[in-house]
């Protein structure tokens, strides 16, 4: 069984409202997928079906080959965007309650958390009431205890809500590093550079329905408009601009460089080659900037969903 979470044609309605319409995805085991979706696209409800928060109106759910049951509470860790702390419990006390929750004794809870806070650098907090830290402080606690039972799957909505730069970057190499050790990790969020960093594949829901999935770099190699930025230095700008507008397909490139030079965006034929337009380009100046321009995770989120 390759993939740990497979969720088949589920479909979910509040009232008239369809928050799910016949929903399918394969979640790889040892992955770190990515659930994107404007807001209201039914990304919460679907997660909150493979936390059996909810009950699909149709439709199946199977984690790791398993018709998805009570039993399976303890395999998934998930960190909801609205986080959930009781204010007034020290931290350590809540943590270690919350751990026990899980199925850890209270012996290998303590051993655990004293791993994750040594790692995390906020072992003085311990004796510290939730409603003493900060937005951030909080996280960090509420990130400790989704994780700290080593579940099979873990959901995390919007991880990095709150955090600033170097927190961020923390939470993400230990995302990473879960990945690493084996957990299968749902990422849902807005910030589209972190689905770059971290995702390994993904899928876009909107308005209920799923409307692109797969591996991201295959995603990225179908959204690829064979376009290249260019930069070039010669004495006769308006000329080569010219003679290139009667080959190709022309705009004007904003890139930040050093030099006075020409700078464009050429989107090649079909028939042409990269190489032949470099030779070309060589042939008439110097050359200090080829790049292929690869389509961000934003610019397909934002296309394929004006696009539906």
């Amino acid at each position: 069984m390759n993939n740990l979470l497979e969720v088949n044609q589920v479909s979910k309605s509040f009232g008239k409202f369809k928050a799910l319409n016949q929903v399918s995805i394969s979640v790889p085991k040892g992955s770190i997928f990515g659930l994107l979706g404007p807001n209201g696209a039914g990304k919460t409800t679907l997660i909150r079906i493979v936390n059996q928060i909810t009950m699909p109106d149709s439709g199946s759910v199977h984690l790791d080959g398993e018709l998805l049951q009570d039993k399976h509470i303890k395999d998934i860790g998930y960190l909801p965007e609205e986080r959930g702390l009781y204010k007034s419990m020290k931290v350590g006390e809540q943590a270690l309650y919350l751990a026990q929750l899980k199925g850890l004794s209270k012996s290998e809870a303590k051993a655990r958390l004293k791993d994750w806070f040594e790692r995390l650098e906020i072992g003085d907090w311990w004796n510290k009431k939730i409603q003493e830290l900060s937005k951030g402080m909080a996280q960090k606690i509420q990130f400790v205890v989704t994780v700290l039972h080593q579940p099979k799957l873990l959901i995390f909505d919007e991880p990095f809500s709150g955090f600033d730069p170097i927190n961020a970057n923390v939470i993400k190499d230990e995302i990473l590093r879960l990945r690493n050790d084996g957990a299968t990790v749902i990422f849902s969020t807005h910030r589209m550079e972190s689905v770059e960093e971290l995702c390994d594949d993904i899928a876009l829901i909107h308005k209920s329905n799923k409307i692109l999935d797969g591996k991201l770099i295959d995603v990225k190699r179908k959204y690829k408009a064979n376009t290249f930025e260019v930069g070039i230095k010669t004495e006769h700008n308006n000329i080569l601009r010219e003679e290139l507008s009667q080959k190709f397909s022309i705009s004007n490139a904003s890139f930040k460089t050093l030099e006075d030079e020409l700078k464009l965006n050429i989107k090649l034929n079909d028939n042409d080659m990269p190489n032949d337009l470099l030779n070309y380009l060589i042939s008439k100046g110097e050359v200090s900037h080829f790049v292929e321009l690869i389509p961000s995770v934003n610019d397909i989120f934002i296309q394929t969903v004006k696009n539906h």
